[in-house]
Protein backbone atom coordinates (compact mmCIF):
# COMPACT_ATOMS: atom_id res chain seq x y z
CA UNK A 1 0.00 0.00 0.00
CA UNK A 2 1.40 3.26 -1.04
CA UNK A 3 2.23 6.32 1.17
CA UNK A 4 -0.55 8.22 -0.98
CA UNK A 5 -3.74 5.48 -0.41
CA UNK A 6 -3.04 5.51 3.48
CA UNK A 7 -3.03 9.27 3.88
CA UNK A 8 -6.35 8.83 2.03
CA UNK A 9 -7.44 6.19 4.16
CA UNK A 10 -6.75 8.14 7.19
CA UNK A 11 -8.56 11.30 6.47
CA UNK A 12 -11.37 9.16 5.50
CA UNK A 13 -10.99 7.28 9.16
CA UNK A 14 -11.15 10.30 10.76
CA UNK A 15 -14.56 11.80 8.97
CA UNK A 16 -16.65 9.18 11.01
CA UNK A 17 -15.44 10.96 14.49
CA UNK A 18 -15.65 14.40 13.07
CA UNK A 19 -19.35 13.82 11.48
CA UNK A 20 -20.23 12.23 14.60
CA UNK A 21 -19.10 15.20 16.28
CA UNK A 22 -20.85 17.36 14.44
CA UNK A 23 -24.38 15.58 14.64
CA UNK A 24 -23.71 15.72 18.51
CA UNK A 25 -23.13 19.42 18.64
CA UNK A 26 -25.94 20.58 16.57
CA UNK A 27 -28.35 18.16 18.14
CA UNK A 28 -27.36 19.59 21.65
CA UNK A 29 -27.74 23.02 20.36
CA UNK A 30 -31.45 22.08 19.38
CA UNK A 31 -32.12 20.22 22.63
CA UNK A 32 -31.07 23.32 24.64
CA UNK A 33 -32.50 26.16 22.65
CA UNK A 34 -35.71 28.00 23.60
CA UNK A 35 -37.79 26.36 20.73
CA UNK A 36 -39.98 23.23 21.53
CA UNK A 37 -40.59 20.85 18.93
CA UNK A 38 -44.18 20.05 20.10
CA UNK A 39 -45.17 24.12 20.39
CA UNK A 40 -43.49 24.39 16.78
CA UNK A 41 -46.21 21.79 15.20
CA UNK A 42 -48.99 23.24 16.99
CA UNK A 43 -48.42 26.49 16.40
CA UNK A 44 -51.77 28.64 15.74
CA UNK A 45 -53.50 25.66 17.41
CA UNK A 46 -53.80 26.37 21.06
CA UNK A 47 -53.10 22.66 22.11
CA UNK A 48 -54.21 21.42 25.51
CA UNK A 49 -51.09 20.32 27.80
CA UNK A 50 -52.31 17.04 27.41
CA UNK A 51 -52.01 17.30 23.34
CA UNK A 52 -48.68 18.40 24.02
CA UNK A 53 -47.55 15.61 26.17
CA UNK A 54 -48.85 13.30 24.20
CA UNK A 55 -46.63 14.60 21.38
CA UNK A 56 -43.64 14.35 23.22
CA UNK A 57 -44.01 11.08 24.22
CA UNK A 58 -45.21 10.02 20.89
CA UNK A 59 -41.60 11.26 19.23
CA UNK A 60 -39.61 10.67 22.09
CA UNK A 61 -39.46 13.98 23.58
CA UNK A 62 -39.61 12.91 27.29
CA UNK A 63 -37.37 10.15 26.85
CA UNK A 64 -33.52 10.52 28.47
CA UNK A 65 -30.98 12.73 26.67
CA UNK A 66 -28.44 10.14 25.43
CA UNK A 67 -31.33 7.75 24.35
CA UNK A 68 -32.79 10.76 22.32
CA UNK A 69 -29.17 11.38 20.80
CA UNK A 70 -28.84 7.24 20.39
CA UNK A 71 -31.85 7.63 18.30
CA UNK A 72 -31.60 10.65 16.21
CA UNK A 73 -28.22 9.27 14.82
CA UNK A 74 -30.11 6.19 13.68
CA UNK A 75 -32.64 7.99 12.27
CA UNK A 76 -29.77 10.43 10.31
CA UNK A 77 -28.63 6.60 9.14
CA UNK A 78 -31.72 5.92 7.60
CA UNK A 79 -32.09 9.18 6.25
CA UNK A 80 -34.19 10.93 8.16
CA UNK A 81 -33.97 14.84 8.92
CA UNK A 82 -37.12 14.78 10.93
CA UNK A 83 -40.92 16.30 10.03
CA UNK A 84 -41.29 19.78 9.00
CA UNK A 85 -43.34 21.68 11.88
CA UNK A 86 -44.86 24.22 8.86
CA UNK A 87 -45.70 21.71 5.71
CA UNK A 88 -45.82 18.14 7.65
CA UNK A 89 -43.63 17.28 5.10
CA UNK A 90 -40.00 15.43 5.18
CA UNK A 91 -37.31 17.62 5.95
CA UNK A 92 -35.03 15.23 3.69
CA UNK A 93 -37.75 16.43 0.70
CA UNK A 94 -37.15 20.14 1.44
CA UNK A 95 -33.48 19.91 1.45
CA UNK A 96 -33.25 17.93 -1.62
CA UNK A 97 -35.31 20.61 -3.55
CA UNK A 98 -33.01 23.81 -2.38
CA UNK A 99 -29.52 21.85 -2.39
CA UNK A 100 -29.17 22.01 -5.91
CA UNK A 101 -29.33 25.31 -6.24
CA UNK A 102 -26.82 25.48 -3.13
CA UNK A 103 -24.68 23.89 -4.86
CA UNK A 104 -24.83 25.62 -8.19
CA UNK A 105 -24.55 28.77 -6.32
CA UNK A 106 -21.52 27.59 -4.17
CA UNK A 107 -19.69 25.80 -7.18
CA UNK A 108 -19.58 29.04 -9.86
CA UNK A 109 -18.60 31.26 -6.63
CA UNK A 110 -15.57 29.15 -6.15
CA UNK A 111 -15.01 28.44 -9.65
CA UNK A 112 -15.05 32.07 -10.33
CA UNK A 113 -12.67 32.87 -7.29
CA UNK A 114 -10.28 30.11 -8.48
CA UNK A 115 -10.20 31.94 -11.97
CA UNK A 116 -9.71 35.53 -10.49
CA UNK A 117 -7.77 34.81 -8.47
CA UNK A 118 -5.04 33.14 -10.58
CA UNK A 119 -4.91 35.52 -13.03
CA UNK A 120 -4.63 38.64 -10.63
CA UNK A 121 -2.05 36.48 -8.70
CA UNK A 122 0.55 35.17 -11.49
CA UNK A 123 -0.52 38.62 -13.33
CA UNK A 124 0.69 40.82 -9.84
CA UNK A 125 3.67 38.16 -9.36
CA UNK A 126 5.48 38.20 -13.16
CA UNK A 127 4.81 42.45 -13.41
CA UNK A 128 6.12 42.67 -9.44
CA UNK A 129 6.14 46.16 -8.35
CA UNK A 130 5.26 47.74 -11.28
CA UNK A 131 1.89 49.14 -12.39
CA UNK A 132 -0.26 46.00 -12.71
CA UNK A 133 0.81 44.65 -9.53
CA UNK A 134 0.47 47.73 -7.48
CA UNK A 135 -3.49 48.01 -9.28
CA UNK A 136 -3.93 44.02 -8.52
CA UNK A 137 -2.92 44.76 -4.83
CA UNK A 138 -5.41 47.51 -4.27
CA UNK A 139 -8.18 46.23 -6.09
CA UNK A 140 -7.33 43.06 -3.90
CA UNK A 141 -7.28 44.54 -0.65
CA UNK A 142 -10.55 46.19 -1.53
CA UNK A 143 -12.27 43.31 -2.37
CA UNK A 144 -11.41 41.61 1.25
CA UNK A 145 -12.74 44.27 3.20
CA UNK A 146 -16.02 44.48 1.01
CA UNK A 147 -18.10 42.33 2.61
CA UNK A 148 -20.24 39.74 -0.26
CA UNK A 149 -23.55 41.53 1.34
CA UNK A 150 -22.52 45.01 0.26
CA UNK A 151 -21.42 43.98 -2.99
CA UNK A 152 -24.55 42.27 -3.78
CA UNK A 153 -26.28 45.12 -3.02
CA UNK A 154 -24.17 47.63 -4.93
CA UNK A 155 -24.54 45.45 -8.24
CA UNK A 156 -27.98 45.07 -7.73
CA UNK A 157 -28.71 48.79 -7.77
CA UNK A 158 -26.01 49.48 -10.37
CA UNK A 159 -26.23 46.85 -12.73
CA UNK A 160 -29.86 44.94 -12.22
CA UNK A 161 -31.90 48.64 -11.23
CA UNK A 162 -30.25 51.26 -13.28
CA UNK A 163 -28.85 49.51 -16.13
CA UNK A 164 -30.97 46.45 -16.91
CA UNK A 165 -28.21 43.73 -17.59
CA UNK A 166 -29.22 41.42 -15.27
CA UNK A 167 -32.51 39.89 -13.05
CA UNK A 168 -32.83 41.77 -9.63
CA UNK A 169 -33.19 38.19 -8.44
CA UNK A 170 -35.30 34.79 -8.61
CA UNK A 171 -34.11 31.50 -10.20
CA UNK A 172 -34.09 30.06 -13.81
CA UNK A 173 -33.33 26.33 -13.63
CA UNK A 174 -30.98 25.38 -16.86
CA UNK A 175 -32.91 22.66 -17.87
CA UNK A 176 -35.61 25.67 -18.80
CA UNK A 177 -33.40 28.24 -20.50
CA UNK A 178 -29.55 28.19 -19.82
CA UNK A 179 -28.96 31.79 -20.75
CA UNK A 180 -32.03 32.79 -17.97
CA UNK A 181 -29.84 30.78 -15.72
CA UNK A 182 -26.48 32.24 -16.59
CA UNK A 183 -28.35 35.68 -15.81
CA UNK A 184 -29.67 34.90 -12.40
CA UNK A 185 -27.09 33.54 -11.35
CA UNK A 186 -24.14 35.64 -12.64
CA UNK A 187 -24.84 38.41 -10.23
CA UNK A 188 -24.94 35.99 -6.77
CA UNK A 189 -21.84 34.00 -7.47
CA UNK A 190 -19.95 37.04 -8.22
CA UNK A 191 -21.12 38.49 -5.11
CA UNK A 192 -20.17 35.30 -3.42
CA UNK A 193 -16.78 34.84 -4.68
CA UNK A 194 -15.35 38.14 -5.11
CA UNK A 195 -13.80 38.42 -1.23
CA UNK A 196 -12.67 35.10 -1.81
CA UNK A 197 -10.96 36.15 -5.08
CA UNK A 198 -9.79 39.01 -3.50
CA UNK A 199 -7.77 37.12 -0.68
CA UNK A 200 -6.61 34.17 -2.76
CA UNK A 201 -5.27 36.45 -5.42
CA UNK A 202 -2.81 38.01 -2.41
CA UNK A 203 -1.66 34.36 -1.58
CA UNK A 204 -1.10 32.86 -4.83
CA UNK A 205 0.73 36.73 -5.83
CA UNK A 206 3.15 35.68 -2.38
CA UNK A 207 3.78 31.98 -3.41
CA UNK A 208 4.41 32.56 -7.11
CA UNK A 209 6.95 35.21 -6.18
CA UNK A 210 8.61 32.84 -3.94
CA UNK A 211 8.83 30.07 -6.68
CA UNK A 212 9.75 32.95 -9.38
CA UNK A 213 12.98 33.89 -6.90
CA UNK A 214 14.32 30.18 -6.64
CA UNK A 215 17.13 28.63 -8.81
CA UNK A 216 15.72 26.43 -10.53
CA UNK A 217 13.52 29.11 -12.27
CA UNK A 218 16.66 30.76 -12.93
CA UNK A 219 18.48 28.06 -14.59
CA UNK A 220 14.98 26.92 -16.90
CA UNK A 221 14.67 30.33 -18.39
CA UNK A 222 18.46 31.05 -19.04
CA UNK A 223 18.54 27.78 -21.04
CA UNK A 224 15.86 29.18 -23.49
CA UNK A 225 12.70 28.25 -22.00
CA UNK A 226 10.47 31.20 -22.51
CA UNK A 227 8.99 32.39 -19.18
CA UNK A 228 5.42 31.92 -19.96
CA UNK A 229 5.91 28.05 -20.39
CA UNK A 230 8.13 27.69 -17.23
CA UNK A 231 5.63 29.84 -15.27
CA UNK A 232 2.55 27.76 -16.59
CA UNK A 233 4.55 24.98 -16.36
CA UNK A 234 6.67 24.38 -13.21
CA UNK A 235 6.04 27.36 -11.15
CA UNK A 236 2.19 27.49 -10.82
CA UNK A 237 2.25 23.88 -9.88
CA UNK A 238 4.87 24.61 -6.80
CA UNK A 239 2.80 27.63 -6.16
CA UNK A 240 -0.74 26.44 -5.47
CA UNK A 241 0.37 24.57 -2.30
CA UNK A 242 -0.61 27.46 0.06
CA UNK A 243 -3.32 28.39 -2.28
CA UNK A 244 -5.29 25.35 -1.69
CA UNK A 245 -4.91 25.36 1.81
CA UNK A 246 -6.69 28.48 2.26
CA UNK A 247 -9.05 27.33 -0.38
CA UNK A 248 -10.17 24.62 1.61
CA UNK A 249 -11.00 27.03 4.55
CA UNK A 250 -12.71 29.33 2.60
CA UNK A 251 -15.55 26.75 1.47
CA UNK A 252 -17.16 27.32 4.53
CA UNK A 253 -17.33 30.80 3.67
CA UNK A 254 -18.98 30.18 0.15
CA UNK A 255 -21.65 27.50 1.94
CA UNK A 256 -22.23 30.07 5.17
CA UNK A 257 -21.93 32.87 2.16
CA UNK A 258 -24.74 31.31 0.55
CA UNK A 259 -27.09 31.86 2.65
CA UNK A 260 -26.94 35.85 2.86
CA UNK A 261 -26.72 36.05 -0.72
CA UNK A 262 -29.73 33.40 -1.55
CA UNK A 263 -31.83 35.98 0.79
CA UNK A 264 -31.16 39.04 -0.95
CA UNK A 265 -31.17 37.75 -4.45
CA UNK A 266 -34.50 35.28 -3.24
CA UNK A 267 -33.03 32.38 -4.70
CA UNK A 268 -34.58 29.36 -3.37
CA UNK A 269 -31.85 27.31 -1.97
CA UNK A 270 -30.96 25.81 1.47
CA UNK A 271 -29.96 29.46 2.45
CA UNK A 272 -33.54 30.94 2.42
CA UNK A 273 -35.10 27.48 3.19
CA UNK A 274 -32.98 27.88 6.61
CA UNK A 275 -33.91 31.95 7.25
CA UNK A 276 -37.68 30.77 6.66
CA UNK A 277 -37.60 28.08 9.39
CA UNK A 278 -35.63 30.44 12.14
CA UNK A 279 -38.39 32.91 11.18
CA UNK A 280 -41.69 30.47 11.35
CA UNK A 281 -39.87 28.54 14.29
CA UNK A 282 -39.43 25.23 12.33
CA UNK A 283 -36.69 23.64 14.55
CA UNK A 284 -36.72 20.59 12.07
CA UNK A 285 -35.94 21.98 9.24
CA UNK A 286 -33.10 24.49 10.59
CA UNK A 287 -31.38 21.28 12.06
CA UNK A 288 -31.60 19.60 8.73
CA UNK A 289 -30.01 22.67 6.96
CA UNK A 290 -27.28 22.66 9.46
CA UNK A 291 -26.26 19.11 9.21
CA UNK A 292 -26.60 19.32 5.61
CA UNK A 293 -24.44 22.27 5.44
CA UNK A 294 -22.14 21.08 7.81
CA UNK A 295 -21.61 17.40 6.24
CA UNK A 296 -20.81 19.55 2.68
CA UNK A 297 -18.35 21.58 4.09
CA UNK A 298 -16.21 18.55 5.59
CA UNK A 299 -16.57 16.31 2.32
CA UNK A 300 -15.60 19.50 0.10
CA UNK A 301 -12.31 19.59 2.74
CA UNK A 302 -11.58 15.89 2.43
CA UNK A 303 -11.63 16.61 -1.74
CA UNK A 304 -9.44 19.50 -1.27
CA UNK A 305 -6.80 17.71 0.80
CA UNK A 306 -7.09 14.82 -1.90
CA UNK A 307 -6.07 18.15 -4.41
CA UNK A 308 -3.33 19.23 -1.98
CA UNK A 309 -1.77 15.65 -2.19
CA UNK A 310 -1.23 15.74 -6.06
CA UNK A 311 0.05 19.07 -5.90
CA UNK A 312 2.46 18.44 -3.61
CA UNK A 313 5.09 15.67 -4.05
CA UNK A 314 6.96 16.71 -0.98
CA UNK A 315 4.21 15.40 1.32
CA UNK A 316 4.08 12.37 -1.20
CA UNK A 317 7.10 11.32 -0.44
CA UNK A 318 7.12 11.58 3.50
Amino acid sequence: MTAVVRILLRRVALLVPLLLGIVLFVFLVMRFSHVDPASAFFQGANPTPGQLHDFRERNGLLDPLPLRYVHFVGDLLHGDLGTSALTRAPVVDQVTTALPLTLQLTFLGLALAVVLALAGGVTAAVYRDRLPDQVIRVVSLVGVAAPGFWLALLMIQYLAVDRGWFPTGGYVNPADSLTGWLRTMALPAFALSLPVAAQLTRIVRTSVVEELDKDYVRTAIGSGLPPRVVVGRNVLRNALVNPLTVLGLRVGYLLGGAVVIETIFSLPGMGKLMIDAVQNGDPAVVQGVVLTTATGFVVVNLVIDILYLLVNPRLRAA
